[in-house]
């Protein structure tokens, strides 16, 4: 006769109660505040998870994770005897939360696109080889730093209370979105007879300091604001670098992806300063490290040099495209401090980079 566990003996003989029909049902009756709602969609885009917020009880969000420590669904009766996963220590919404989350997972999962079907590959064409060459090096520092936007979230997503749901469920979406952006500049160094240039040190120093911040909002700081921040108003600038139709698109699709990434990130640093605004300092002193790191990547001779054959379309128009690239820069810085005035810290008189470049 085979041995079994007690653990396995247990279910076998509550098995044996259930066929002799003994069977508990005592689920049917529990959380009875939380039964009896209906869901609606608030517009033709359908049933998002923001409308899942405003039946019952289920959209009131605790200013502390439940102690239970499980993955228990928020607003379930949790049994006594659940056991705790061990991980979730950021168990404080303020340190992760954003109002906007919500919605800006309901956008990312209706705007998904793909790589291989969304961009007109067909349409690339035999380059210049200065052209070719800038444009593969290009692509092959977004290709570098892209993911520190998947890795950053990875490395705090398990730490999060699982009350604060839409924040995994967003995060995870930007992980995907940045998996994406890694794989669609890969594909186009590779596409049209050029292929992967030369890495930066200047960016690993900024993807350092992000992925080693001490925290998970001084680390969406430093990447959702600042540097994803960087990266935004270069797409929303691409017509200016793009070579083609192919461009144009890739530029026009990671812009909408990371348009959602920085809206949470000023957010939430909103939302957190509003709750400890003492922890002010500590966003300025990450922010003037991340600010140095960014000023220098900016100028590697990797990263500028062929941005300005870009923009100035070709090796012999370089200075005319690094003039663009001026006002390019100066945007960016712009564009950056007026996300941290929203998000309520004004670095403007302390801004550890040039507003401008000098001329």
């Amino acid at each position: 006769m085979q041995h079994y566990s007690p653990a396995v003996e247990k279910v076998l003989d509550h098995m044996s109660e259930v066929r002799s029909g003994k069977l508990d049902l005592s689920w049917m009756n529990s959380n009875p505040g939380g039964w009896g709602v209906r869901a609606t969609p608030r517009d033709e885009r359908g049933l998002g998870l923001e409308d899942l917020n405003q039946v019952g009880t289920y959209g009131d969000v605790p200013d502390y994770g439940g102690e239970h420590g499980s993955m228990a669904p928020r607003g379930a009766e949790v049994p006594p005897n659940t056991p705790a996963l061990g991980c979730y220590d950021i168990n404080d919404k303020s340190l992760v939360w954003a109002d906007n989350v919500a919605l800006l997972y309901d956008e990312a999962v209706a705007r998904q696109w793909s790589s291989a079907r969304d961009i007109p590959w067909d349409k690339l064409k035999p380059l210049p080889d200065d052209l070719e060459k800038a444009m593969c090096q290009l692509c092959t520092g977004l290709t570098e730093v892209e993911f520190i936007a998947g890795d950053m979230p990875a490395k705090w997503m398990w730490h999060i209370n699982h009350d604060f749901h839409e924040v995994k469920c967003f995060l995870a979406t930007q992980i995907a979105d940045e998996a994406r952006h890694l794989e669609v500049f890969r594909k186009r160094a590779l596409a049209n007879g050029g292929g992967l240039l030369k890495a930066s040190p200047g960016s690993e120093q900024l993807l350092r300091a992000i992925i080693e911040a001490p925290d998970y909002t001084t680390a969406s700081s430093l990447m959702h604001i600042l540097a994803e921040g960087f990266v935004l108003t270069l797409f929303r600038n691409g017509e200016m670098l793009a070579l083609s139709e192919v461009e144009k698109k890739i530029f026009r699709l990671c812009m909408q992806d990371e348009a959602r990434h920085v809206a949470y990130g000023t957010m939430h640093l909103k939302y957190f300063l509003e709750k400890h605004p003492e922890r002010a300092e500590d966003i300025h002193e990450i922010l003037r490290q991340g600010e140095e790191a960014i000023f220098g990547l900016s100028m590697e001779p990797q990263t500028s040099e062929p941005r300005a054959i870009l923009a100035g379309g070709g090796v012999d128009h370089i200075f005319e495209g690094m003039a663009k690239l001026s006002y390019l820069y100066t945007k960016q810085v712009r564009e950056y401090l007026h996300r941290l005035k929203v998000a309520g810290l004004d670095r403007s008189s302390r801004l550890a980079i040039p507003l401008e470049l000098p001329s």
